[in-house]
């Protein structure tokens, strides 16, 4: 029988080999084995905190093995990693369980090996020597982040705002759904939830926000059933709220799935209007439709398009929204493997920003507005991307996003940083074509 070590190790090694998205294998493997509440919770932290310290375990690794790490067999690097992260940062486990629970789960031939680090470790009182490394070299390790990212926000941000961003990486992030206000209001929400145990409130800055505390097996909720309420981060909210739909407009999301921003932009019109929702992968238009369905909205058209090649049979828009594809810097909280992607990966993704808001600008009626938006926080991405296009069109012109003062943040561009706003990082540009 499956325990919730074996199946973590299961998972890191599919991860490691795989390239697959840690949500997606976690949730599918949690699905499918029957563990008790409080192992799912233990397989979860164990993970999620392997992957995000991964960097900080390596370097351990390599300071007290003889066998060079890039020789190591995979299993016995994520044993070890497991064996570490218990040992460090999981006060609950008992050092002498950390070790021997691993151990078990090590073929015979890599025991004593495993057992021989993780002892050794243990023996020397299990603090991280960092020798003569400082800097971005210290940082990086110390919250196993490339040295290239560090150095990338350290020069955007700062070092202090770029610490507080690298600590907010760890643990689990907020949860906030967007209530469905064709159906209910923020404090009937919160009453359904309490009647399957789950604990919410309000979120501060939007009156239709609210934060969760607890909703595992959220398909088994049943206000979700009922349609009341949609997934979806603050900062995501936000930005349907620059967008401004009004009733009866016409409303273009050129990259819609999996859909949480189309919702929104329903709600807010009221199921009132025309809503056109594209995205490349059919499979995704597909769960956009049956999200669309399950909250009762009916306005959204949803189909397969490519935001980057212009259609003439798409129709001229009062708003238009570009939540292009991008690095998703701004989610390593909800997908640490996320910033273990090479630097190189990044360099292909502006030419495509940049030819998506540029086809998505001539679907945008005189007076309308365009609004750029990514999940990143990289300024080739976001600020650059925009410059380039209001450089290149005149036509257009930036426009205040008039966000909450509470967001302490102004002008026709802004980054939600998680260390500052609790969001993910998120970064939004309002534009207007001139009459």
């Amino acid at each position: 029988m499956a325990t919730a070590r074996s199946i973590v190790l299961d998972l890191l090694v599919k991860t490691a080999e795989k390239g697959a998205y840690s949500n997606i294998v976690l949730d599918s493997a949690l699905e499918k084995n029957a563990l008790s509440s409080r192992d799912k919770g233990f397989a979860t932290v164990l993970f999620y905190g392997v992957l995000e310290r991964r960097m900080t375990l390596d370097y351990i690794i390599r300071a007290y093995s003889k066998t060079e790490f890039d020789k190591l067999q995979v299993v016995a690097v994520q044993l070890l990693r497991m064996g570490l992260y218990q040992l460090l940062y999981m006060d609950s486990v008992p050092d002498n369980a950390a070790v021997n629970e691993t151990v078990k789960l090590a073929s015979q031939k890599q025991k004593g090996f495993i057992n021989a680090i993780l002892r050794s470790f243990q023996r020397d009182g299990m603090k991280i020597d960092y020798g003569e490394l400082s800097g971005d070299a210290k940082l990086s390790v110390e919250y196993s982040c490339p040295k290239w990212l560090v150095k990338m926000w350290c020069n955007r941000f700062g070092e202090e705002k770029t610490v507080n961003i690298l600590k907010s990486t760890f643990g689990r992030p907020p949860l906030f759904v967007k209530v469905n206000t064709l159906r209910c209001d923020a404090d009937t929400l919160i009453e359904e939830f309490k009647k399957d145990g789950i604990s919410a409130r309000k979120n501060k800055l939007l009156s239709d926000c609210v934060e969760v505390d607890r909703i595992g097996g959220i398909e088994a909720c049943r206000a979700y059933r009922a349609g009341l309420f949609h997934v979806q981060d603050i900062s995501s909210q936000i930005c349907c709220k620059i967008v401004k739909p009004v009733m009866g407009e016409t409303v273009l999301d050129m990259c819609a799935a999996p859909g949480g921003k189309s919702f929104s932009i329903a709600e807010a019109m009221g199921n009132k209007g025309k809503l056109y929702s594209f995205d490349l992968y059919d499979g995704k238009i597909s769960m956009l439709r049956d999200g669309a369905k399950r909250l009762g909205i009916s306005i959204i058209t949803a189909d397969v398009n490519d935001a980057s090649v212009y259609n003439e049979n798409m129709p001229m828009a009062d708003r238009v929204l570009c939540d292009v594809v991008c690095s998703g810097l701004g989610v390593i909280r909800r997908k640490p493997e996320i910033k273990y992607k090479p630097k190189t990966a990044l360099e292909e993704i502006p030419p495509i920003q940049k030819q998506i808001l540029k086809t998505a600008s001539r679907y945008v009626k005189v007076g309308g507005t365009l609004i750029y938006s990514t999940c990143t926080l990289n300024f080739d991405e976001n600020e650059a991307v925009v410059e380039d296009f209001l450089k290149n069109h005149p036509e257009f012109e930036p426009e205040a996003l008039n966000l909450p003062k509470e967001c302490g943040l102004e002008g026709p561009m802004a980054t939600f940083l998680p260390c500052c706003q609790d969001t993910d990082g998120f970064f939004i540009a309002k534009l207007r074509k001139k009459l």
